[in-house]
C-alpha cells in the first residue's frame, strides 16, 4: 500500500508512521531523510540540493520531486511506503501523481488548540535528547536521565506553533480536498487524551488493517 500521511505539525504523523512501518514492513519516507540520503549518496539531485542548502536557500520543488522519484524506485518501496512530509502543496501532489500511484492519503485530524498545548508544553534535554511534557514534569526543570536543564525549542513556542499551523492551513491543508476528489482520502480523528496505542489502533482500523 502506497500511503501519504497528512496532518498539521504535532498531530502525531511521525509516531503513527513509525509504528506502521514496523508492523507492515514498509519504509517511512520523510523529505528530510530523502534529502540527507541523496546528498550522502552523491546523486545528481542530491548534489543539486546540497548547493541550495549550503547557500541557505530553500530546495526548489523540481529538485525535491526528483529526489522523491529516485527514492520510490528503491527495492524497499516495492511493497509500499509511507510518505511523511511530502507532498506539501497541490503542485507537488500533481507532480507526484505523474510517477507514483497513491492508494491512501491518511489525514490525521487533531484540533489546533490541542496541538498548541501539546507542542508548547514540550521540553527537551540538549545533552541526551530526552523529551518531556510540562504536564508530567511536576515542576521539575531538569532531565531525569542526565540531570541537565530542560529547554523549550524555539519552534515549540506558542506563537511559533500558531504560525506553523497557519502555514499548514494555507499551503498543505488544500491537499485534503485534492485527495478527497481523487477518492483516496481517509481521515482518522486522534483523541487528545487517548494513548499512542489507542490512536494507532484507530489508524489501523481506518486503513482497514485491524
Amino acid at each position: 500500500m502506497n500511503m501519504i500521511f497528512l496532518g498539521p505539525p504535532g498531530a502525531g504523523k511521525g509516531t503513527m508512521a513509525q509504528l506502521l512501518m514496523v508492523d507492515e514492513k514498509i519504509p517511512q519516507i520523510s523529505t528530510g531523510d530523502m534529502l540527507r540520503q541523496a546528498m550522502k549518496a552523491g546523486t545528481e539531485m542530491g548534489l543539486s540540493a546540497k548547493r541550495y542548502i549550503e547557500a541557505g536557500e530553500l530546495v526548489p520543488d523540481e529538485v525535491v520531486i526528483g529526489i522523491v522519484k529516485d527514492r520510490l524506485q528503491a527495492d524497499d518501496c516495492k511493497n509500499g511506503y509511507i510518505l511523511d512530509g511530502f507532498p506539501r502543496t497541490v503542485p507537488q501532489a500533481e507532480a507526484l501523481g505523474q510517477f507514483a500511484k497513491i492508494d491512501v492519503a491518511l489525514n490525521i485530524d487533531l484540533a489546533d488548540e490541542v496541538i498548541i498545548k501539546r507542542l508548547s508544553g514540550r521540553r527537551v534535554c540538549l545533552k541526551c535528547g530526552a523529551t518531556y511534557h510540562t504536564s508530567t514534569l511536576n515542576g521539575s526543570e531538569t532531565c531525569a536521565a542526565c540531570g541537565e536543564p530542560l529547554v523549550q525549542r524555539k519552534d515549540d513556542a506558542p506563537e511559533t506553533v500558531k504560525n506553523r499551523l497557519a502555514v499548514y492551513a494555507a499551503q498543505t491543508a488544500p491537499l485534503i480536498a485534492y485527495y478527497e476528489k481523487k477518492g483516496v482520502l481517509k481521515t482518522v480523528k486522534c483523541e487528545p487524551h487517548a494513548t499512542v496505542q489507542e490512536n494507532y489502533a484507530q489508524v489501523r482500523k481506518v486503513l482497514e488493517l485491524a
